[in-house]
């Protein structure tokens, strides 16, 4: 964000629950306001206006455009204000300038209210965001709580069977996933209450569930129950608790297919829906994510920015004669990110990313160093594909 010669304050804000600080700076750096303002749309409109009636335009700066800064920026906008956003990393870099290590409201205010003044090229524009992606942004955020919740409440599972039975675990643990594994341990969550049901039985109960691994599946399990003779103590509450964890993943389980669902309906109707589902790998999560992180991607003057800002970006370590190769940085946006990463693994089916991956590798790249490599590359296409507004268009795999 260049543009700031019209600019008649500064006004950086940080952003609280209950109420945020803001310091106001005047384009020559002089302190025009330094206080408390509540989160509420009365004080918060009444602050902004009065300093627009008295400088002219208000340039309102936050360090969260989302969550407990929504607020303001939607105020802020009403009001005639101009808003931008500055990274939490370059924040915390640029705080890192000034004297002192405290760490105080009034003090990171200070911080945003200046780098808006004198590096507005730290700054990212925020446009006003519309309903679907409003509504993504909150559904995208839920649904990936709750896979985080599956994710804990599957590896306490796995970790209560390996504490007391570590074959079934093995048998039992990578099928986790599997929706007839998590009913039959909601019903039978201990060695004993699966010995008690026995064989016939079980295969008979699971078999509507899974109908080509029920077989197999309760012979494997059979086959772990009977290499351990031991009952190591405490076991016997797994016949309480492995029941209750295993229902909560089902439900939780649920609630993500009922997101994803939504999630589903509001993208069918973003017009850049059918360009971002249209290349390899990207599914209906991960162009939701792909929305809510990147927009239309205006925001990016060229592929580079976006791989920057996604943390694709090859960086070299070097100093002197010593080169230490290239890596991937530890910073950038994990949502988005994590989404490039996975949506690379899942497109390993199309010709030519497979090409491309298989590249990497024959230069000795690990399987991961390929599948960064392919994910910066994809974010080149991508960023084509929103610029232009085209669809993906696959090459032969030797010009990949």
């Amino acid at each position: 964000m260049d543009n700031i010669d019209n600019v008649g304050v500064f006004l950086g804000l940080d952003v609280g629950k209950t109420a945020h600080h803001g310091q106001g700076l005047t384009p020559a750096g002089k302190k025009v306001f330094d206080r408390q303002l509540p989160n509420s749309e009365p004080k918060l409109r009444a602050t902004f206006e009065k300093l627009a009636t008295k400088f002219g335009t208000v340039l309102v700066v936050v360090d969260q455009p989302a969550s407990i800064g929504a607020l303001p920026l939607t105020v802020a906008r009403d009001t005639g204000c101009t808003v931008a956003y500055l990274p939490g990393l370059a924040m915390r870099r640029i705080a890192d300038l000034y004297p002192g290590e405290a760490k105080t409201d009034a003090r990171d205010a200070a911080v945003i209210a200046d780098a808006a003044r004198t590096m507005p090229h730290t700054l990212r524009s925020l446009e006003p965001t519309d309903d679907i992606t409003a509504e993504l942004t909150v559904l995208v955020g839920f649904d990936q709580d709750l896979a985080a919740e599956a994710t804990r409440t599957s590896n306490r599972i796995r970790g209560l069977l390996t504490q007391f039975h570590p074959s079934l675990e093995r048998v039992l643990g990578p099928r986790l996933d599997h929706p007839a594994v998590t009913w039959l341990l909601e019903r039978y969550g201990s060695p004993q209450t699966l010995r008690t049901a026995g064989r016939r039985k079980l295969v008979e109960v699971i078999r509507p569930k899974a109908p080509r691994m029920a077989t197999r599946l309760i012979d494997d399990v059979f086959d772990a129950l009977d290499e351990q003779t031991v009952v190591v103590p405490g076991t016997g509450t797994l016949e309480t608790v492995v029941p209750s964890l295993a229902r909560s993943l089902a439900t939780v389980r649920e609630q993500r297919c009922a997101v994803e669902a939504q999630i589903a309906t509001l993208l069918e109707a973003h017009p850049l829906s059918p360009v971002l589902t249209s290349m390899p790998g990207v599914a209906v999560r991960t162009a939701a994510t792909l929305l809510v992180t990147v927009g239309d991607g205006t925001n990016f003057p060229t592929a580079a920015h976006l791989a920057s800002y996604a943390g694709l970006a090859p960086a070299t370590k070097s100093s002197g004669t010593s080169i230490h190769g290239e890596h991937a940085p530890r910073g950038g946006n994990r949502q988005l990110k994590r989404a490039m990463f996975l949506s690379a693994f899942a497109a390993l089916h199309d010709p030519a990313s497979r090409t491309y991956y298989d590249r990497c590798r024959a230069r000795g790249k690990t399987h991961t160093q390929a599948l960064l490599r392919l994910a910066r590359h994809r974010i080149s296409v991508l960023f084509a594909m929103l610029r232009d507004g085209t669809f993906y268009q696959p090459r032969p795999p030797h010009l990949a």
